[in-house]
């Protein structure tokens, strides 16, 4: 299972797989590098139940061989992951590049690519940290259960208790991974073990009757209209499984925890660990799907972030904020009451509401400046309270193709403060529309094209795109005409992750502490303390992974560039938006030779 959260990014592929289940035509597809590549994925969809159910359509069928069920953690099954990747590899060579072209020979080259990078990382055995503060076992699948499991009758509630007892078998085997892990040399620094005990113990405070696993339950037996002799042995059947099995594995992983807290150190890079500078090298390449040094993306954070800075001086002064340095004056905006909804119940439905209202704005200019929009709805939902600590401000959940479960934007209501009302607007575009909703929604209807090409496995195309689609809203869309304070959150948020560059290279290549990452963060971006902490406290345990965002972004707006260039009068925004979303994700290298194709049809 290591290897396959390599590949699949965790939850996110748990989510996007969901195209997966609306694809199954390919079994009818003529013989060839489409078939192959479709073959390849099925197969290694099929060998994970967590990924079975994210595909929204097989649970509760009779094609349901895998909903009472979770994966196998050990490291055996990595080692046969790996080599039937390995072999999936060379088997793609037998279907090109020669003799391809067009859409084939772009399908060989970006699954050639992808197949590549899985490889690099999953060689590095012990690459980085298997149970931390926002990841692992013990934070994935509390949500995967409680969120992404269907009951819709008493055979799915059947199989949701035998996976809660499952749960203990997966927590068990990923502590002997953790004790190998530890035997070699790699133990979270001192800070991170502090945070995924509290997460940890937080989880099972209470108790069996109070867990989450046991309090979701009694509304969704409910739904499907069970006798009140029934729900009760349910729930009851839940709680003992959580009592007998989910809690002592918990227990267990605690204690484990508490003796590493012993061995560790406060160092925050990866470069701590055995083979740091390498797995950092692979991380970039993977991340950014670039051959850019450490180097050379710290030197573009130092210049995006003095660019940036300039801009919001700019309105800022507009707006008659003149005293102070830039992040001062944003960080006194950032507290002033009048901009911020009240930290309470009514509060965080105020925020809700105003979200909702900023969609359906931003959802009817869409049709100007897109041509292909998502059918699937939106819903806009509180990150789950027992992950509030660990989670980002906000984050996207693709959709089920059969309807099953929209797009979700969850938005992290721990405190309020953390999202002034001029900073909503920018998360939004950002996560939702245009941004992840509209990417990965509208990569779910490409045709005639391998399952792959749907999915969206490049973190720097994705996420690229999400940074692009703010500076849309802005800029093209006229989102912030009226609204100066919401264009000074657009550019907080770039802010934010040009920062990101500097700070993630900052501690895993130049040896920064974490305690330098937060205040050179809060200096130039004014965010709240607690807000900082956990955004430098993730990039520690996913090294590379903050480097996407401005990387990809940076190359969409210079394709863009070049674009409106050399079109001149020509050049069309919905036509080039539609070039970059309907091919799919892709590595930026390879998305710049498609862009050129695509630059020469349209000057012909």
């Amino acid at each position: 299972m290591r290897l396959l959260g390599k590949i699949f990014g965790g939850l996110l592929l748990l989510v996007i797989l969901a195209a997966v289940g609306a694809s199954m035509w390919f079994w009818f597809t003529p013989v060839g590098v489409n078939n192959y590549i479709n073959k390849v994925t099925i197969q290694f969809a099929a060998d994970t139940p967590e990924l079975m159910t994210g595909l929204g359509l097989v649970d509760n069928t009779p094609l349901d061989f895998h909903s009472g069920k979770l994966s196998d953690y050990t490291k055996a099954k990595d080692e046969k992951d790996l080599a039937k990747l390995k072999k999936a590899r060379a088997g793609l060579d037998k279907y090109g590049p020669d003799g391809l072209e067009g859409q084939e020979l772009l399908s060989w080259k970006i699954t050639a690519w992808f197949f590549d990078d899985l490889i690099r990382q999953a060689e590095m055995e012990y690459g980085g940290y298997r149970v931390v503060q926002n990841s692992g076992a013990t934070v994935d699948l509390p949500q995967f259960l409680t969120d992404l499991h269907v009951i819709k009758n008493e055979k799915s509630v059947k199989r949701y208790i035998s996976r809660v007892n499952e749960f203990g078998r997966v927590l068990r085997e990923v502590k002997a991974r953790v004790e190998d892990d530890r035997a070699h040399g790699v133990i979270p620094p001192d800070f991170i073990i502090e945070k995924s005990l509290g997460v940890m113990r937080n989880f099972i405070e209470g108790g069996a009757s109070q867990n989450a696993l046991v309090t979701t339950l009694p509304r969704k037996l409910d739904d499907i209209g069970l006798s009140e002799e029934k729900k009760a042995d349910y729930i009851a059947q839940t709680t003992a499984a959580v009592e007998t099995e989910v809690i002592p594995g918990y227990e267990a992983m605690i204690s484990l925890y508490e003796e590493m807290l012993q061995e560790t150190d406060h160092n925050a890079g990866i470069w701590r660990i055995p083979d740091g500078d390498k797995v950092y090298a692979i991380a970039l390449k993977s991340n950014t799907t670039t051959d850019m040094t450490a180097d050379e993306i710290h030197e573009v954070g130092v210049a995006e972030v003095a660019r940036i800075e300039a801009e919001m001086n700019d309105i800022l002064v507009a707006e008659g904020y003149t005293e102070g340095t830039v992040s001062e004056r944003v960080k006194a905006l950032m507290t002033d009451p009048a901009h911020n909804f009240p930290n309470d119940d009514e509060g965080r439905q105020q925020m809700l509401d105003y979200l909702v209202e900023l969609n359906e704005e931003v959802m009817a200019k869409a049709p100007e400046f897109f041509i292909t929009l998502p059918d699937q709805p939106l819903e806009i939902l509180r990150v789950p309270e027992y992950s509030e600590d660990s989670a980002p401000g906000g984050y996207y959940q693709g959709p089920a193709l059969d309807g099953s479960r929209p797009g979700r934007f969850f938005i992290n209501l721990k405190n309020t403060a953390d999202n002034p009302r001029w900073t909503l607007p920018t998360l939004l575009y950002h996560e939702a529309a245009p941004g992840h909703h509209f990417q990965i929604s509208v990569a779910q209807k490409i045709k005639n094209v391998p399952l792959l090409r749907t999915l969206s496995p490049f973190s720097a195309y994705t996420e690229g795109w999400g940074l692009y689609a703010e500076r849309i809203a802005s800029l093209d869309m006229g989102m912030y005409e009226d609204d100066p304070l919401g264009d000074l959150g657009r550019l907080q948020g770039e802010m934010f992750r040009a920062v990101r560059l500097v700070v993630d290279t900052g501690m895993h290549a130049k040896k920064w502490s974490r305690e330098e990452a937060i205040a050179y963060m809060i200096e130039k971006t004014g965010n709240t303390e607690d807000d900082v902490t956990r955004e430098i406290e993730r990039y520690v345990v996913w090294p590379g992974q903050a480097t996407a965002y401005k990387t990809g972004q940076l190359a969409i707006l210079d394709i863009r560039a070049k674009a409106e260039e050399e079109l001149g009068d020509k050049f069309n925004l919905r036509e080039f938006n539609e070039m970059i979303l309907m091919n799919g994700a892709m590595p930026l290298d390879i998305l710049r030779e498609v862009a050129d194709e695509w630059i020469a049809e349209q000057k012909a």
